[in-house]
């Protein structure tokens, strides 16, 4: 089993979504975050223009059987593409193991 991290533009979360569910990804969790990053956002308050470096993204983490990983990660490479920078980054990491509370089942057959 595979856990991926994916950070991603908050704009292009019902995209990616509802590409993850075409594909039968249908649970996930996902945080509102702020990150900094390569990409610089300005705000205008008042006709003045500020600029940060706090950018504002939504988290996902997913797990996934083995045989999802690749293709989960290219539905979510396909899908939060816009070409610019702060695209933001996926991260895939090694599950030793999962449970379902609810009835104990463990590893990739409590994903289902």
């Amino acid at each position: 089993m595979k856990k991926i991290e994916a950070i991603i533009r908050k704009s292009k979360f019902g995209e990616v979504k509802n590409a993850l569910h075409q594909i039968e990804v249908n649970f996930f969790s996902y945080w509102d975050v702020t990150g900094v990053g390569n990409e610089k956002e300005g705000h205008v308050y008042r006709g003045i223009s500020y600029s940060t470096s706090d950018i504002q993204r939504r988290f996902l983490s997913i797990v996934v059987s083995d045989a999802f990983l690749d293709r989960t990660v290219q539905v979510i490479l396909k899908s939060a593409y816009t070409g610019e920078v702060g695209d933001g980054k996926i991260f895939v990491s090694d599950v030793s193991e999962a449970y379902r509370i609810r009835t104990g089942e463990r590893d990739e057959i409590s994903l289902k």
